[in-house]
């Protein structure tokens, strides 16, 4: 695209295909939570065994959040540069399945092991979204923005008075982001133990350790077993392919038209899921 074209584009707003493609992004990004998924999957056990998870036990959700957080930048990351490798959406399914039944199969004790193994296998189910969205997995800003996706996917309560929770988040990982970035573009390399990295890690995982909470609380309810399981991990891995679609959405959209106006009209369009959700006959 020219610079004359880019500009024209700019003046004239988004095309009525990008903006609906913004609207969805906007959807994925504020109406998603891992929590509601699950509940609709399991009832309203999941609302109590939350209630009832012992400080001890969420300790070990964000400390297992960020150890999973490593293991998948240390083994995935390495391996996410392709040339057009094709998606693997089917065996990414597959796998977690498989992992989040033993999880259910042998309880809380199989966690510790079962969420580093999840995880990697999430990332990579990320990158196939981030690739099909046009980013340049050579690109150290692009893999980084596949782990951005676990802080994106992991809402709190305090989101709720931000006018976008997403770009908030965006803002708060920016600094992070670019630093690490940067080191890796220097060195060549991903080292976990890179200061840089393990700051942004720190960031991502206190957000992740969120949903990794919720996981662990509906995967403790004694009845759930395999089957239970798997349901809970397929969860896990779609709540973040949604997030991951709209995150790589809003991205691909800003390289047309740049960060400003993508910003504006994607607070526009949240204002307004906002307001409809007010309005909405209760």
């Amino acid at each position: 695209m020219t610079d004359a074209t880019g500009m024209l584009t700019v003046m004239q707003g988004l095309t009525g295909e990008d903006r609906a493609a913004l609207g969805r992004a906007v959807d994925a990004l504020e109406k998603t939570s891992f929590a509601g998924r699950v509940t609709n999957l399991l009832g309203r056990q999941i609302a109590f065994a939350s209630d009832a998870l012992p400080e001890r036990l969420r300790n070990s959700a964000a400390k297992g959040a960020n150890l999973a957080l490593r293991a998948a930048m240390s083994v995935a990351l390495s391996s996410l540069k392709g040339k057009g490798l094709p998606s693997s959406s089917r065996f990414h399914m597959a796998a977690i399945a498989a992992s989040g039944a033993a999880g259910g199969a042998l309880g809380l004790a199989a966690l510790p092991f079962e969420l580093p193994t999840s995880t990697i296998l999430m990332l990579r189910a990320i990158a196939d979204v981030a690739r099909a969205e046009g980013e340049d997995m050579d690109d150290p800003q692009a893999a980084l923005a596949c782990l951005e996706v676990f802080a994106l996917g992991g809402r709190t309560q305090a989101d709720d008075h931000l006018d976008s929770s997403y770009f908030a988040v965006r803002t708060l990982l920016a600094r992070s982001m670019t630093q690490a970035s940067r080191y890796m573009i220097d060195k060549g390399i991903a080292d976990e133990a890179a200061p840089a990295l393990v700051k942004l890690l720190s960031k991502i995982a206190a957000r992740f350790g969120v949903v990794v909470s919720q996981k662990f609380a509906a995967q403790a309810i004694p009845i759930i077993g395999a089957m239970g399981g798997a349901a809970v991990n397929l969860a896990f891995l779609q709540h973040f392919e949604q997030v991951a679609r709209g995150h790589f959405a809003v991205r691909r959209l800003e390289r047309i038209y740049g960060p400003q106006l993508v910003r504006s009209e994607y607070e526009r369009l949240a204002k307004g899921l906002t307001s409809a959700e007010q309005t909405a006959p209760g």
